[in-house]
């Protein structure tokens, strides 16, 4: 944890210089690119994820387990986007994605005949396609800075929901396919060649991805499971 803040304050201390920066340039660069009906550019983000979950009545019934959460975890996300313009204000943008190196975590306490609580934590491997439509509205450029606010939906595939090292246990499962929601800020800042764009987006799943099965007795504590990210990113445009 200390680790991953002192990296965030680094980065975010660079990009306060970077801003300094841009602020400090008479110029103004790349004046034209806001007259381009559409541009493309690539990400680099860091995300955690984190799942929200309801207790089922087996679980208020059953005293053999004491506590069942879900944990969080991160990953890295690396893909590609395309943004339209729509009008002076408004642009339009895919931004297709994978998610590597995150995990779903469920931790339990598991009551033991004559003994105290045993804690379990079962991880299962996460690999996530990620496909984002969002809706940005910009406000004026300044110099070279412009901020922007951006809300849309997105649709997720688990590459990883069928894998053998995943169910070979049997003990929870989850689905394939999820949708949601997202909403973010962000700002650009026009270099001389290209434009770099720090974002933060919140990510709501809306869909029940636990994918129950009442004979599982880990699966069954739970009636749903919605995923939860928010995720930093860095767009690199042309």
């Amino acid at each position: 944890m200390y680790n991953l803040l002192r990296k965030q304050v680094i980065l975010f201390c660079l990009i306060f210089f970077v801003v300094l920066h841009s602020f400090a340039q008479p110029e103004q660069y790349r004046p034209e690119h806001d007259n381009l009906k559409y541009y493309f550019g690539a990400t680099l983000g860091y995300n955690v994820g984190y799942l929200s979950a309801k207790k089922s009545e087996k679980f208020l019934m059953d005293d053999s387990i004491l506590v069942a959460e879900p944990a969080s975890s991160g990953g890295i996300s690396i893909g590609i986007h395309a943004t339209a313009k729509l009008s002076r204000h408004w642009q339009a943008r895919i931004n297709p994605q994978i998610i590597l190196g995150g995990a779903r975590y469920f931790n339990y306490q598991v009551k033991d005949a004559g003994g105290p609580p045993v804690a379990q934590s079962f991880t299962l491997p996460t690999t996530l396609i990620s496909f984002p439509l969002s809706l940005k509205f910009n406000s004026d450029r300044i110099d070279n800075f412009r901020t922007y606010l951006l809300f849309g939906v997105k649709a997720d595939v688990d590459l990883s929901a069928n894998s053998s090292s995943r169910n070979q246990d049997g003990y929870i499962k989850l689905k394939k396919y999820d949708y949601g929601i997202e909403a973010g800020v962000g700002f650009n800042l026009f270099l001389h060649y290209f434009t770099l764009t720090p974002e933060l987006k919140i990510s709501y799943g809306l869909s029940n991805i636990l994918d129950r099965d009442p004979n599982l007795k880990y699966s069954a504590v739970f009636s749903s499971v919605q995923a939860r990210m928010i995720m930093f990113s860095l767009h690199f445009e042309d």
